[in-house]
């Protein structure tokens, strides 16, 4: 087995935050008079599929209203470590990226000669996200955006719109384990003057004459 594992850079002001959080172990990290921080601690969770098991542990997030001070805006800082552990793959060879073709947050493997782990978030605005609206497909507007373990993502979000952000893949080219392991990485939200949504999401897809996508969900959590 091969070990394969990505660190994402901790932000120095959000790391003490997390770690006031955890030791307080409480819901709210004082921010001012006018405004807190909420810290929402989430389950791990797993999921099996052919030749591969997908594990996220450790997953939090910190909530905080935009410093835009405009009620449509609010500021989200993710955590968490997303795993697969493969048994049997094809030994791909990486090729050109040619970008997403098929369903959106998950980047089709069969386009980029090797298989792959992809971890992310959903975030919608007005618009549920548990897994009955997944499973039959969300209707509403679509986005794949491009995160990074060492920088941020900003989102415009209207009422019934939903985007994936894609925090960060890895490629798997022999069987093993791999990780992807990110801390407060930051997503703010601009437009949404409803409540909003986000949930975790991690896909595997096992290229091959027995191709395969698994996917793992996160519990969807609310950010304002």
């Amino acid at each position: 087995m091969s070990e394969n594992r990505t660190n994402g850079l901790r932000r120095g002001a959000r790391a003490a935050g997390v770690g006031a959080a955890a030791a307080m172990a409480m819901g709210l990290l004082s921010t001012g008079a006018a405004s807190a921080d909420v810290f929402v601690p989430l389950p791990d969770g797993q999921k099996l599929g052919p030749n591969v098991t997908i594990t996220r542990t450790g997953e939090h997030a910190i909530v905080s209203p935009s410093l835009a001070s405009n009620g449509a805006g609010r500021v989200v800082w993710v955590s968490g470590n997303a795993t697969a552990d493969v048994a049997v793959t094809p030994e791909g060879t990486v090729g050109p990226w040619n970008g997403p073709k098929n369903a959106p947050g998950s980047n089709n493997s069969s386009t980029h000669g090797t298989s792959q782990l992809n971890t992310g978030y959903i975030i919608g605005c007005q618009v549920s996200i548990a897994d009955d609206a997944i499973s039959v497909g969300v209707s509403a507007k679509v986005n794949l955006t491009q995160g990074g373990l060492g920088g941020s993502v900003g989102l415009n979000l209207g009422p019934g719109d939903v985007k994936f952000v894609q925090i960060e893949l890895k490629d798997i080219t022999k069987a093993g384990t791999y990780s992807v392991e990110y801390q407060d990485v930051e997503m703010e939200i601009q437009g949404c003057a409803g409540y909003a949504q986000a949930r975790a999401y991690t896909v595997v897809e096992i290229i091959g004459d027995h191709y395969s996508k698994t996917t793992l969900y996160g519990a969807p959590f609310s950010i304002g």
